[in-house]
């Protein structure tokens, strides 16, 4: 299906996404005239399954069923046949201290320091302050760069960036399930019936007459309702301009929304390296050496002879700036100094991904710059009653998760069908 000039549609959806699919969904259902448009050339946006480095389905960006009771993916990967691997802390984990492994009781205190940290975030948030996350850490504990880490690993920046509020508005549970045959697969599975329109980026959304008209490399589509779920990055480096300009509050709002950065390096061996069972779980950190930071990694997904390594916060913004190359070396640096260097004569496939470097994505997830909480919820509000915004950053208590995009996508449709008089 192409876009061509003048083209007219009743609901256009711009993005490919979770959020973006969900909303094509809700269309169809509706019986709804309608056009999915992506920028890229695949859809599912930064749920995006890779098969091929390692043989078994990998996920470069979200893998996670986050509150995994009451998150809408867990029925759908039921009914779609996905299984799920469910479990917290008592899944194999190990955390390596740069020499050595830790025995029980320095993991459990490692632990306990972790907790203590994301803790003292959500008690500042809860009470109303809107500071960095910094501001409020327990300082000079054994294990503070592994609560760093976790802090950059979850809100995709460093303690200095993160917003107590924003962190304390987000819904947490212990269920966190792993989709075993890809969350990008799934993702892609559910939304297999929506028609979308690849490699055709929307330039501008022009709002100034009695129809919106969104321009594309393709020609003009026409629609009476647009739902727009694009990356906050995308609108704040002008990717996807509107005419007239944005309001200004909601500018500010999109801006205080920055895509983080954590990225994910895939490390493929021509044996198993590593001497662990499948699906362990890795942390690793150099003690005394806290500028180096921390990682974590999947051993062995689905028995494959690899790992995946998540780099992330300023670390991972610095490496992605130096290149694939350097991501993957940084990975296999880490991996050699717990498993021994001699399994970087054994790597026989390399991927990392690349969500800050990608124009129309900029970043992992949203999270709220410190003292600007608040603005989030200024991009629910719909714009001259007819363009509706969704994504991981609307997810209300689920943003930055990929179920909640979805649900966001669902809302957005629903707005845009009760806008043009459609709908039930």
């Amino acid at each position: 299906m192409s876009v061509i000039v003048t083209c007219e549609t009743d609901v256009a959806v711009v993005g490919a996404g979770a959020a973006g699919l969900a909303a094509g969904l809700r269309l169809a259902a509706a019986g709804a005239a309608f056009e999915v448009i992506e920028a890229a050339d695949h859809a599912g946006g930064r749920a995006e399954t890779d098969t091929a480095t390692l043989g078994v389905p990998v996920d470069l960006g979200c893998h996670w069923l986050h509150d995994a009771r009451a998150n809408p993916f867990a029925e759908i990967a039921r009914r779609l046949g996905f299984a799920l691997g469910r479990g917290g802390r008592d899944r194999t984990r190990r955390l390596h201290l740069g020499t050595r492994f830790a025995t029980p009781a320095e993991a459990g205190a490692a632990w306990r320091e972790v907790d203590a940290a994301f803790a003292a975030v959500r008690a500042a948030g809860e009470a109303g302050r809107d500071v960095p996350a910094a501001a409020v850490l327990p300082q000079g504990g054994r294990f503070e760069t592994l609560a760093r880490h976790w802090l950059a690993f979850m809100s995709a920046s460093d303690p200095e960036g993160i917003s107590t509020r924003d962190y304390a508005l987000y819904r947490d549970s212990p269920d966190n399930w792993a989709v075993l045959g890809g969350f990008g697969a799934l993702v892609l599975a559910n939304a297999a019936h929506v028609p979308v329109t690849l490699s055709c980026p929307v330039t501008r959304i022009d709002r100034s007459g009695p129809r919106l008209a969104l321009e594309t490399a393709r020609g003009t589509l026409s629609c009476r309702a647009a739902v727009v779920a694009v990356p906050t990055a995308v609108i704040t480096r002008g990717r996807l301009g509107f005419f007239p300009a944005l309001p200004h509050d909601l500018q500010d709002a999109f801006a205080a929304l920055p895509l983080g950065v954590v990225e994910k390096v895939v490390l493929g061996f021509d044996r198993d390296v590593f001497g662990l069972p499948e699906r362990s779980f890795l942390d690793a950190f150099r003690e005394g050496a806290p500028e180096e930071g921390a990682v974590s990694a999947l051993i062995r997904p689905d028995g494959a002879d690899g790992a995946v390594v998540h780099v992330a916060g300023g670390i991972a913004a610095r490496l992605m700036e130096e290149g694939e190359a350097a991501m993957v070396q940084h990975a296999l640096d880490a991996m050699a100094a717990v498993f021994g260097t001699a399994l970087k004569s054994r790597v026989r496939a390399a991927r990392a991904s690349r969500w800050a470097k990608m124009d129309y994505v900029g970043g992992a997830y949203s999270g709220a710059l410190p003292g600007k909480a608040h603005l989030r919820a200024r991009l629910a509000e719909p714009l001259d009653g007819r363009i509706f915004f969704a994504g991981e950053a609307l997810g209300g208590p689920a943003f930055s998760t990929a179920h909640g995009a979805h649900l966001s996508g669902l809302r957005a449709a629903e707005a845009a069908l009760a806008s043009i008089g459609a709908g039930r």
